[in-house]
């Protein structure tokens, strides 16, 4: 089963499933262990499994390496590599992650979000996994705001007592916009909208795509444009002076946890997957305790397909990663492949909208796409399976909006019954449509703690 408008789509899951059944083919005595692991101070997340000892298929071996290295990296978040079992593939990685190398991207981003230096490092023994694990949002007692800060618009939400009183969608442009100034205005105003419709701010709740430590701005995709030389801590404490303009406490955190938690919080249970597909991929996840584990969770830039020649990403340079293909963009790419031409001057997020509006009457070519992109996910959800214990997927976003988003589920549960039997009835929930576009707002407000009025 291959998405139409993509016939060279390579899925990550069939790489590594055809890489395994050759090493299995090889006396077991023969076999290589290795061990990739990532960590950030006393947290380390741990992959393991059998490949070709040293000289028996290096090139294979190192791009897969390779290939879970940047994974694990990007999933769980880390400024330490290790790598044990294989001489080769620690060469590689380090000549992969030096200044200068292929992941010269990926490395210089760990480094700036953890503010430590990115090293790759020989381990001698396959170290122990530590995780850990904290409870967050579900928190709905008082007046509280919710805003979630989309690539391609801005939603906020005034939630009393659980209840959402007022919510709204209002177009912006920040990955665009160079004045970080431009950032504060709209996030206050909106803010400042909210408040209007309660009798007092109690709590501030944000959904952000990004990295967060402390309710800082590490990064984000919302500021590529501005200058962080000049405006970098301004940038980095945005969140907490629109907060203290408020007058209100602040939790913010990725919008990826928030789409789990909005999830979680509607499921009443864990172990929940959440992707979002709008201006990017976001993810997040809560795990079998309720709880975040504290991973990074960008799948944006999780590899995706394993073509040479599949899409590129501007941001990171690599190609194939999650954002080309649960996005916007992966809408207007497969909407060209088939030969559709949209206006001069259309931003990624209108030509989104006439795909839809395309799909919603029936056009052959807009239903492939959004078919298309449902092929791509039942193919990737058993690749993010590898990592992430999951009992249900939440799918929210722009792009799941109206009939793409029911046509999107269809051929992803077509794909796990026909090729992944074990997914066939994974749980699968794509919420009413108030839910799909507003709702990390909401659950937004539930991240801070009650507080006592």
């Amino acid at each position: 089963m291959i998405p139409v408008l993509d016939p060279h789509f390579h899925p990550m899951i069939t790489l590594l499933e055809e890489y395994e059944r050759d090493v299995k083919k090889l006396p077991e005595e023969n076999r290589a262990r290795i061990a990739l692991s990532v960590s950030y101070g006393e947290r380390r997340e741990v992959y393991v499994y059998e490949g070709f000892p040293d000289g028996a298929d290096d090139a294979r071996n190192c791009y897969i390496a390779e290939r879970l290295a940047k994974t694990l990296l990007w999933l769980y978040g880390g400024c330490v590599l290790g790598v044990y079992g294989s001489e080769r593939i620690f060469e590689c990685l380090k000549n992969a992650y030096r200044e200068g190398g292929t992941r010269e991207f990926d490395r210089d981003f760990m480094s700036r979000v953890y503010e430590q230096p990115f090293t790759v490092v020989k381990l001698e023994e396959i170290p122990r996994r530590r995780t850990f694990s904290r409870r967050m949002g579900g928190h709905l007692k008082g007046c509280r705001i919710g805003f979630d800060a989309g690539g391609s618009d801005r939603k906020v939400s005034a939630v009393i007592d659980g209840e959402a009183v007022y919510s709204e969608e209002v177009v912006w442009h920040p990955k665009t916009e160079e004045d970080p100034n431009y950032h504060y205005r709209e996030i206050l105003t909106a803010m400042k909208t909210a408040a209007g419709k309660m009798p007092r701010v109690d709590a501030i709740g944000v959904s952000s795509a990004g990295v967060y430590i402390d309710n800082k701005i590490m990064t984000a995709s919302l500021f590529l444009k501005v200058d962080q030389t000049k405006y970098g801590e301004f940038v980095k404490n945005m969140y907490l002076n629109v907060a203290k303009e408020i007058g209100a406490p602040v939790e913010v955190a990725n919008d990826g946890d928030v789409t789990a938690l909005a999830g979680s919080m509607e499921l009443g249970e864990g172990r929940v997957l959440g992707i979002a597909m709008g201006t990017s991929e976001a993810a997040g996840y809560i795990n079998a305790e309720g709880g975040l584990n504290g991973w990074l969770s960008e799948l944006a830039f999780v590899p995706v397909d394993c073509d040479t020649c599949a899409m590129q990403d501007e941001w990171s340079g690599d190609r194939g990663v999650g954002c080309k293909y649960f996005s916007q963009d992966a809408v207007v790419k497969l909407a060209e492949a088939g030969g559709y031409r949209f206006g001069e001057g259309l931003t990624p997020a209108e030509k989104l909208k006439v795909m839809q509006a395309l799909a919603e009457k029936g056009d052959p070519l807009a239903e492939r796409v959004f078919t298309d992109i449902g092929v791509y996910l039942g193919y990737t959800l058993p690749f993010y399976a590898r990592f992430y214990e999951i009992g249900h997927v939440l799918l929210l976003g722009r792009v799941m909006s109206g009939r793409g988003g029911t046509l999107i589920l269809k051929s992803c549960r077509e794909v796990l019954g026909a090729q992944f039997p074990a997914f066939a009835s994974l749980h699968i929930l794509l919420p009413d449509e108030n839910s799909r576009r507003v709702g990390q707002s909401i659950a937004a407000a539930s991240l801070p703690q009650d507080i006592e009025t």
